[in-house]
């Protein structure tokens, strides 16, 4: 039996419109470039000042074809009366929303492209020595198949059977296991000791046996590392000592010994390109107590329609007479500009978004920016800045997670201004930044022979006005990646 229901629902769709806001919003000041090449290359009719010849003649574009048939049609001026063409237009020699900004000359130093040294990979490296080992051409092609299949830590985390499996169908190279197990043997004789290991505990013994095995210390230390790797990660040296019947000198000896080695030997040599390389969006000075904002020049590119599409534009909805290719074409080189002026919309909400957000962030925590010192950080979550600038939640989440702030104290990710409110005995509200500060300066402080436990660091706070939960400290404490006391235990 059928059933007819009225129902009511509340939807919000997003124009493209502020779709495409939303995404450039995200975009941090080193992407930015990359994303408007991108759209530059998809839009004949958007074009960058700094890019284009303005001397370049003006291009002219043929009459109709005398052999198409066109015929009149009142289409014309219904389909396309809406469509004003001076919305589109732009004055060669101004850059209306790129000149409202302060550049302070930045334009010019972030426009030198880094330097990167000419270094050899990790696996370049490994390669290399693989080239000076005499081998016969299977043993090589086994050692290539390896050393191919190391992690970018230099471990080697698949199985010896599925080297095998991939040397035949592959290279269609019959290898038996203990054939690669003897090459990878070879490969664990190269530089950086320790490469080529499958675990922690074979990556540790493959250093400490290219030591001097006759030494006392190193015996003891690849004992150890043999039998007692749980107890010594777990920093429970008062077993080691008895198991091993140490004294305390002799086992700072031998924990020294293993502190030394190198537990990811593959990122000794790796080249650091992948770090992400970070460029302030914003620019704080300090000009005699009073704080001066600056959005880095990068954020306000020099924008316009294209005028070639401008005028291609206006020669197609004038022609008197048009058929159906001719239509086709006014609707595509409409698209476009529609598009290139939504980008450049977009751009400039970027620019307007940002400014209004570090501002209201800047004049939140003055006092912060002018000293530099995180005591001075007031508690803010994100709808305080929301409230002051009149936005959305997640329009100020979306600057705050991808947007850097340079100040003369340093470079800070915006969303490190962010921070919870503890009330103190005072009734004075701090943020918990200040806490986390104070519990990195006392566990910075302490006897590393008896660190602080929580349960300690828990009536130092309180002893300093700061009411806090044991389990709060321990939840800071994980938060800043510190370890357990135990584990912060030195000899």
């Amino acid at each position: 039996m059928l059933k007819q229901n009225l129902q009511q629902k509340l939807l919000q769709k997003l124009s493209p419109q502020q779709i495409q806001f939303i995404k450039l919003l995200q975009v941090p000041t080193v992407s930015l470039d990359t994303r408007i090449k991108e759209e530059l290359e998809e839009n004949p009719a958007l074009e960058d000042l700094s890019l284009t010849n303005m001397t370049e003649p003006e291009e002219q574009y043929p009459d109709r074809d005398p052999d198409d048939d066109y015929s009149s049609s009142e289409e014309h001026n219904n389909e396309y009366d809406e469509f004003n063409i001076d919305d589109y237009l732009q004055e060669d020699n101004v850059n209306e929303y790129g000149s409202r900004y302060d550049q302070n000359g930045d334009d010019e130093e972030e426009r030198k492209e880094m330097p990167i040294a000419i270094q050899s990979s990790f696996f370049e490296n490994l390669q290399s020595q693989l080239d000076l080992v005499p081998l016969s051409d299977k043993d090589f092609r086994i050692g290539q198949q390896i050393i191919g299949s190391l992690d970018d830590d230099g471990y080697l985390r698949r199985p010896i059977m599925s080297l095998t499996d991939d040397l035949a169908f592959s290279q269609n190279v019959m290898a038996e296991d203990e054939e690669v197990e003897e090459m990878l043997k070879v490969i664990q004789s190269f530089d950086p000791p320790g490469v080529g290991a499958r675990s922690l505990q074979e990556c540790l013994l493959i250093q400490l046996r290219r030591k001097d095995i006759t030494d006392p210390i190193i015996k003891k230390a690849v004992l150890v590392v043999e039998d007692y790797l749980e107890e010594f990660t777990r920093k429970h040296y008062d077993k080691l000592e008895k198991s091993l019947n140490l004294n305390s000198i002799e086992l700072r000896g031998v924990v020294n010994e293993i502190l030394k080695l190198n537990p990811k030997p593959g990122d000794s040599n790796e080249v650091s390109t992948k770090q992400h390389q970070v460029i302030p969006d914003f620019h704080i000075s300090n000009n005699d107590g009073v704080l001066i904002l600056t959005l880095n020049a990068k954020n306000a590119p020099e924008l316009r329609v294209s005028r070639s599409y401008q005028e291609m534009f206006e020669h197609y909805d004038k022609a008197s007479q048009r058929d159906r290719k001719m239509k086709e074409a006014v609707q595509f080189v409409k698209q476009k500009l529609d598009s290139a002026k939504w980008f450049i919309d977009a751009i400039k909400q970027r620019q307007q978004t940002l400014l209004k957000t570090m501002n209201a962030i800047m004049q939140y925590q003055y006092e912060f920016f002018l000293t530099g010192d995180e005591k001075n950080l007031r508690p803010m979550i994100l709808k305080d800045i929301a409230d002051r600038i009149g936005m959305d939640i997640s329009t100020v989440s979306r600057v705050a997670n991808s947007k850097y702030v340079q100040t003369e104290h340093g470079t800070y990710l915006l969303k490190s201004f962010f921070s919870e409110a503890i009330q103190t005995e005072s009734g004075e509200e701090v943020s918990n930044k200040e806490v986390k500060k104070i519990l990195e300066e006392c566990i910075g402080g302490e006897d590393k022979r008896h660190p602080l436990a929580d349960e300690k660091l828990t009536e130092i706070l309180k002893e300093r006005g700061y009411n806090i939960a044991r389990r709060t400290v321990a939840k800071y404490r994980e938060q800043m990646n510190i370890p357990v006391a135990r584990l912060r235990k030195e000899l």
